[in-house]
């Protein structure tokens, strides 16, 4: 069934999600508090109004690339390769695929990580990153219980480490370089699995 990011027109040459995919880019650049309906209309090429006709408020472009972020990041963990199996098998699979939806939606998750909690929107967003960010850390913890995660770090800083390298991903990865996805997340999971020494 279409859907109304998908369907709404507006003047020649741009639809909601056009309008939608150059507002993220400014946010990225500019940042959210800072761009108003102004720079968008002058990144677009367009007038204000042009704008209201597919969005009603420069909040509602936040609300709908904040949704798209996290929509791919939630829908991981529904995946059956993420809800049942080993817990270890589990993890690697949420890691995995949290790196691929980082990498297809790279400028929405980036604007999704800068987020400074100043609105609403912001506030709703952070919220659903930390129930995602939290289950994964249920996910550690299990791994770690069974035996198959060393068990003399701490959860907590193998969850933020984990964290940590994942999120800044979106700071140096180039998209169409010469690392691909697949090999990106291959590197990731090796370094966190096995470590950087080389077997005995």
């Amino acid at each position: 069934m279409p859907t109304e990011t998908t369907t709404k027109r507006g003047r020649p040459g741009y639809d909601q999600q056009s309008v939608l995919r150059i507002a993220v880019d400014v946010f990225n650049r500019h940042g959210y508090d800072a761009t108003s309906m102004g720079i968008l209309a002058e990144n677009l090429g367009i007038s204000k109004s042009a704008i209201y006709h597919h969005v009603p408020s420069k909040g509602d472009l936040l609300k709908l690339a904040l949704d798209h972020a996290l929509g791919g990041l939630e829908a991981i963990l529904e995946e059956p390769a993420a809800t049942s199996g080993p817990a270890d098998a589990r993890l690697e699979f949420v890691l995995r695929q949290t790196i691929a939806v980082l990498v297809d939606r790279l400028p929405f998750v980036t604007l999704l990580l800068r987020l400074r909690g100043n609105t609403e929107i912001e506030r709703n967003a952070l919220e659903r990153r930390r129930a995602f960010d939290h289950r994964v850390a249920e996910l550690i913890s299990a791994a770690r219980e069974d035996g198959s995660l060393r068990q003399d770090i701490d959860p907590r800083t193998v969850t933020r480490l984990l964290f940590g390298t994942i999120n800044s991903i979106v700071e140096w990865y180039k998209p169409g370089g010469s690392l691909s996805p697949e090999k990106l997340a291959d590197d990731v999971i090796t370094m966190a699995f096995d470590g950087l020494h080389t077997a005995a």
